[in-house]
């Protein structure tokens, strides 16, 4: 990233196909956002406030997946708008949980899920903004987490990249003094393949990591699925342990033929 043109960089923050918990996760940022209130001009965010103006921004962060005919559009106006396009959360970096439409009949979904599924425009797949436009950096998780967040943001107003490690959440369970529940207890958890950033939540309070922060860096996918198995999983349970929030990216690193094909995809 190169530092900002103008004095107060503006601010653009965009929705797409998601939930808009990524979204509050920057609202909950109250306190770490104060000093930098006068330092950024937020210019479009309509989850926090009506005064939506026009482009061009320094800075857009992206939310959601795109899933639509109308977001396909969108997001090629977002990005031409922006000076640095960065996506945040599983949706915008995966195409999130709503992708498992990827490995189906999306017009069976719509029309189990819609009383009049023919007003319903939607594509075939969800896939993630970096599947149609460049992306400047990819923030993870289902949802972001805070601290990563402030870097980003920090980071582009210091003309920087982000310092986000690609490493799995078992650096953070030894950081934190958590015991390994593989091996202590027999536990499947994720946290060998998943990319770190919760801060191992899950493990420390006994729960497997399920892997809402995506792959990590150099997932060793061969190795993780015998473990699973030796777990007491299932390769049913484990195409639903892995078909999740970031079900599209854990597919596309599953060894072929490991779980009987995507087909079986839940």
């Amino acid at each position: 990233m190169t530092a900002p043109a103008h004095p107060r960089p503006r601010l653009g923050v965009f929705k797409f196909a998601s939930c808009d918990g990524c979204q509050l996760t920057l609202l909950d940022c109250e306190d770490e956002l104060l000093p930098l209130a006068d330092r950024i001009e937020i210019a479009h965010f309509a989850e926090a406030s009506g005064d939506i103006r026009p482009g061009p921004y320094d800075l857009a962060l992206v939310e959601g997946s795109v899933s639509t005919p109308e977001h396909l559009e969108r997001v090629r106006r977002v990005r031409a708008e922006s000076r640095h396009l960065v996506t945040i959360g599983a949706c915008a970096t995966a195409g999130g949980v709503q992708a498992l439409r990827n490995f189906a009949d999306v017009t069976e979904f719509r029309a189990v899920v819609y009383a009049k599924p023919e007003y319903i425009e939607t594509l075939a797949t969800s896939t993630p903004i970096s599947a149609h436009v460049p992306v400047d950096f990819e923030l993870r998780g289902c949802p972001i987490d805070r601290g990563q967040l402030i870097e980003v943001v920090t980071a582009f107003l210091a003309g920087r990249r982000p310092d986000i490690p690609d490493h799995s959440v078992c650096f953070a369970c030894k950081r934190r003094g958590t015991t390994c529940l593989p091996v202590a207890h027999g536990t499947p958890c994720l946290g060998p393949v998943t990319h770190a950033g919760c801060g191992a939540l899950c493990p420390a309070y006994g729960r497997g990591c399920y892997g809402c922060f995506g792959p990590s860096g150099s997932p060793n996918m061969p190795a993780m699925i015998p473990l699973l198995r030796s777990d007491g999983m299932s390769d049913e349970d484990i195409l639903r342990f892995l078909h999740t929030f970031n079900v599209d990216d854990f597919a596309a690193i599953e060894p072929p033929g490991a779980l009987g094909g995507r087909e079986e995809s839940p």
